[in-house]
This record gives structure tokens, C-alpha cells and sequence, in this order.
């Protein structure tokens, strides 16, 4: 009787424990919800950046938490067209992004740092040495991010 007790309970322990599984799905509903709103965007901004024949298309949307998410084009007018989105976080007057975009219709997609420095309610483009470690590309440490020799300046224009 004692072992026919026994397997009852291994038995009816795995179901118990999988009927617990399904969880209430409100609570997990309303806590994404939750998150969602608590981040929500508070600022959607457009820039344009002309240099020679060449233009770049900035969006900037800026969430309650700080977090930045948005656009790049970079137009070329020799090359083929950079396309992807931006992701990132103020630091002080400083945008730091994650840039992962595509060159023109090559499928191969790539993930760059940019920086941008917020002047005057433009933001200026730096150029800084960039290193590769476990294939994720940053910006080196202690090394300074030059925006004097960058090549786009972001002016602000109308979101369409």
C-alpha cells in the first residue's frame, strides 16, 4: 500500500506543478502594459544633414526613461544608400546610438557606434576611433570623440 502511495504522489506531483504553469495572464498582461506606458515617447524630433551632394535623414524619439530609438539615412550620392535605425542614450550633451543599418539592397547588416553632440538645438556628428572586440564595434576608452572633424551637421526639420 505504502509504495502504491508513493507512485500516486510522483505521479500527481508533475501535474499538480504544470497546472501552476499557465500563471494568470492578466497580471503578466498588465505588468507589460505597465512597462510599456511607463516608457512611452515624449518627443519625436526630425534633422537633415547636407554635406556637398551628399544628405543624411535623423529621427530622434525620445521615451519618458531616456531611452533614444529612431532612424538614419545617410544618402551618398557616388554610393549606395545607408539604411537602418539608431538606439541609444543621451549622456550629458552627448547621444550615444547603436547604428545597425544596410548598404543599399546588400542583405548583410551592420552595427556601428555614432555620437552626437547636442549644440545650439542641432546635433553635430563625431568621428572617434573605433575598436571590435566579440564581433560588437565601440567607441575606444580614454580616446576623445572629435566633433570638429565630423562630417554631418544635424539642423532640425519637420517630421513627415
Amino acid at each position: 500500500m505504502k509504495k502504491s502511495a508513493l507512485y500516486l504522489a510522483l505521479i500527481a506531483l508533475p501535474l499538480a506543478f504544470s497546472c501552476n504553469q499557465g500563471g494568470d495572464k492578466s497580471s503578466e498582461l498588465k505588468d507589460s502594459t505597465m512597462i510599456d506606458t511607463a516608457d512611452a515617447p515624449v518627443s519625436n524630433e526630425c534633422f537633415i544633414a547636407v554635406d556637398g551632394v551628399d544628405t543624411a535623414h535623423l529621427n530622434v524619439i525620445t521615451s519618458k526613461l531616456g531611452k533614444v530609438t529612431g532612424g538614419l539615412i545617410i544618402k551618398y550620392h557616388e554610393k549606395a544608400t545607408n539604411d537602418g535605425l539608431i538606439d541609444g542614450k543621451f549622456r550629458g550633451d552627448t547621444l550615444f546610438v547603436d547604428y545597425t543599418f544596410k548598404i543599399g539592397e546588400n542583405k548583410t547588416i551592420y552595427k556601428n557606434p555614432l555620437a552626437l553632440l547636442k549644440k545650439d538645438g542641432k546635433l553635430v556628428l563625431g568621428v572617434g576611433q573605433i575598436e571590435t572586440s566579440l564581433g560588437r564595434s565601440y567607441f575606444v576608452k580614454g580616446k576623445p570623440i572629435n566633433f570638429e572633424r565630423g562630417r554631418f551637421t544635424f539642423a532640425p526639420t519637420e517630421c513627415k
